[in-house]
Order: C-alpha cells, then sequence, then structure tokens
C-alpha cells in the first residue's frame, strides 16, 4: 500500500475547509430530531440526534479554540497522533493526546464534555479523525473562545493559555 497524505485523503473524502481550521466533510447526520423542550435550555431549538464528520489536520494548522452546547467524540482514523488542548470549566486545563500508540500514552478515541473550551493540532504531518455530536452538531451551538474569557474563568492556567496564543483566532 502507498503511503497516503493528507492531499490524499482531502480529495479522496472530498473535504473542504472547516471555519475553525483544517478540513472536514459531514458524514452523517441522523434522520430523526430531538424536540426542543426535550432538550435543556441552552439549545434554542431541536436538534438531530447525532452526527459525525471527517476532520483532518495538516502540518501547522490548528483547530482553533471553541466550544460546543453539545458532547464531542473524537476518534482517531489514521496518520500521526493529535494533541487536543482543553480547559474544561471548574476542572482546569487537561491535554489529551488521540492517537493508537497506548504504551505511550495515547488513547485512539476521547470524549470532549459540553461547554470545554478546546482546539487541537497534528503531532506530525497530518492526522484524520472522526468526530461524533450528540445531541447533533448546529452551527448556532459553535463559538470561538475568547483568550480575554479563559484568561478570567481559568487563571491559574495563565502560563498554559499565553502558550496556545496561537489557537485563538
Amino acid at each position: 500500500m502507498t503511503k497516503t497524505t493528507a492531499k490524499y485523503w482531502i480529495e479522496h473524502l472530498n473535504l473542504q475547509a472547516h471555519p475553525e481550521g483544517g478540513y472536514f466533510k459531514e458524514v452523517y447526520r441522523s434522520d430523526e430530531q430531538l424536540d426542543l423542550k426535550a432538550l435543556p435550555n441552552r439549545y434554542n431549538g431541536g436538534r438531530n440526534i447525532a452526527t459525525s464528520i471527517y476532520y483532518l489536520l495538516e502540518s501547522g494548522q490548528v483547530s482553533h479554540f471553541h466550544h460546543l452546547h453539545s458532547d464531542e467524540t473524537w476518534v482517531h482514523i489514521t496518520g500521526d497522533a493529535l494533541t487536543l488542548h482543553q480547559f474544561v470549566p471548574a476542572v482546569g486545563y487537561r491535554k489529551t493526546i488521540l492517537g493508537k500508540d497506548l504504551l505511550s500514552g495515547q488513547t485512539p478515541q476521547h470524549t470532549i464534555i459540553r461547554g470545554t473550551h478546546f482546539g487541537a493540532a497534528s503531532n506530525g504531518s497530518y492526522t484524520l479523525a472522526a468526530c461524533f455530536v450528540a445531541p447533533g452538531f448546529d452551527f448556532q451551538d459553535f463559538h470561538f473562545s475568547e483568550k480575554e474569557l479563559l484568561l478570567q474563568e481559568f487563571p491559574a492556567h495563565k502560563p498554559q493559555i499565553e502558550e496556545l496564543d496561537r489557537f485563538f483566532k
């Protein structure tokens, strides 16, 4: 098998530029909806039960810090490991390495709990992951994180926030 590249996956999966950085393609959106009455107050309308995408980051690209109203599970598909930087409300800074080398502490799957400010970067030439969101993703629930607000909410983690400056849009 020929060594695959980011370009290979971008072309063959028909990935498009994502507003948060990197490339994506939605591959699943449930055909059933959750009614607004069944959802917590943070939602302003009904949502699909679940959604999923392919998501690819090339070397040098980042997924800019953002947060969602729903939980999002990341699964490593191929390529190099990826670092997820997370600022979890009431917990603090967490770093997760998404990859397949379990002996070095990587994990092939990680769930980011709603409201967590997070960003990501590939640890090599590229990373291809799958991302699953439930209740399903809607751009109304997507918000870029602001550095000043993170500094206020996580003052003990000012060094990490300053170090991760390139992750802010």
